[in-house]
């Protein structure tokens, strides 16, 4: 799985390539922040076709984009405090076959 985190000004953007197509990945999204880390959950605020924030502990935000790639889907996601909770729902996701394994 290609996974890369890097910083953009203050807030850390992460990025991984998938198999799945973007609606999916947002769907994931959505159940995998609400439920399987309710310690750090976070719930949708605004959503459209390739995109989702979320709002959590706090008030923190985690939005997250997806885009079209010729290897899958490539999806983004950026946050100030839930770095380690993106990097296991990206963890969850299947990696696009044209990656090497």
């Amino acid at each position: 799985m290609s996974r890369h985190s890097f910083p953009s000004g203050h807030v850390m953007m992460h990025e991984v390539l998938t198999a799945l197509d973007g609606a999916e990945v947002l769907r994931r999204a959505k159940l995998f922040f609400g439920e399987r880390v309710p310690m750090q959950a976070a719930f949708p605020e605004r959503e459209g076709p390739a995109f989702l924030t979320l709002r959590g502990q706090g008030g923190e935000e985690i939005a997250i984009a997806v885009f079209k790639d010729p290897g899958g889907t490539r999806v983004r996601a950026s946050t100030l405090l839930f770095d380690q909770v993106i990097d296991r729902f990206f963890s969850t996701l299947p990696p696009s076959p044209d990656l090497p394994a």
